[in-house]
């Protein structure tokens, strides 16, 4: 079977074992300790990980913190690839630093059942938003199954078609549910802390159809800038995971690229966020 290789491997973050447990090991340091819940889904972003790694952290020791998991879900947008529906990777392993991460093929074959959801290796070739996911999860969840999606034109119906295909093909599994997004690009500081308030206040409140109705308030070809470019996975990874019992939300972590660069001209903001249940 296929293994797709690591496409930004020694440029997005460290292309070998050592440096790259090292700095996914100081995010992971540097998050506090939470209170106990029962994370079933998450929201991490999936830039360079010097500027998103410490955000992601927030999110994936949240996730640690409630394993086991029998699958992790993910679902991001493609940034180099157009295409109609969702594009689930057909082959065996995602190629990483930190070792092969392999695919579940009865995750990919549930969800492939779907109509929109095609198996597609292609538009998975050169994207990165699936892969800066990868660290952190063969880092704390290393045993853990992948079924890595892409979602091409974020379209209401696709989107809802995919939120109904998850909870679905998940609903007898212990699944972690991943999407993948950055929040606003290239505003100032100032600006982008209130656009992506938006989205923070959508998701906090566990409010998937209020975060479609801000995305679709803007014409197609704006909403990655003034919403997030992974906008349709999250509204659907929040929408599966509240028919799957999810009842609460947390932001755990937002930052943007200027508290690391220094510029705040033009930043692109982050968001790490839980989806789940208190404990009994």
């Amino acid at each position: 079977m296929h293994v797709r290789p690591a496409a930004v491997a020694g440029t997005w973050y460290p292309g070998s074992r050592a440096a790259l447990t090292r700095e996914v090991d100081d995010y992971l340091s540097a998050v506090p300790e939470s209170t106990p819940f029962d994370v079933q889904a998450v929201i991490a972003p999936h830039a360079g990980i010097m500027y998103s790694g410490p955000v992601a952290a927030y999110a994936y020791k949240a996730a640690a913190a409630a394993a086991p998991y029998d699958v992790a879900v993910l679902v991001g947008p493609s940034h180099f690839s157009a295409f109609e529906g969702v594009a689930v990777f057909p082959g065996s392993a995602f190629e990483t630093p930190l070792g092969l991460s392999a695919i579940d093929a009865d995750g990919v074959m549930a969800i492939a059942a779907a109509p929109m959801v095609n198996r597609l290796a292609a538009p998975h070739a050169r994207e990165h938003s699936l892969e800066m996911q990868l660290p952190f999860l063969r880092r704390l969840l290393p045993q853990v199954p992948i079924v890595p999606m892409l979602m091409g034109f974020q379209r209401r119906e696709t989107i809802l078609g995919l939120a109904q295909a998850l909870a679905a093909a998940f609903a007898g599994r212990r699944a972690l549910l991943v999407a993948s997004t950055d929040l606003s690009h290239y505003f100032d500081a100032a600006t982008a802390a209130s656009l992506d308030q938006r989205v923070q206040a959508r998701v906090a409140a566990l409010d998937p159809e209020g975060l479609l109705d801000l995305v679709e308030s803007y014409p197609e070809h704006e909403r990655g800038q003034f919403v997030a470019c992974g906008a349709g996975p999250a509204v659907a990874v929040l929408m599966a995971a509240r028919t799957l019992g999810a009842t609460e939300a947390r932001i755990l972590k937002y930052a943007h690229s200027g508290d690391i660069s220094g510029d705040l001209s033009g930043v692109v903001g982050y968001l790490a966020a839980a989806m789940g249940r208190p404990p009994a």
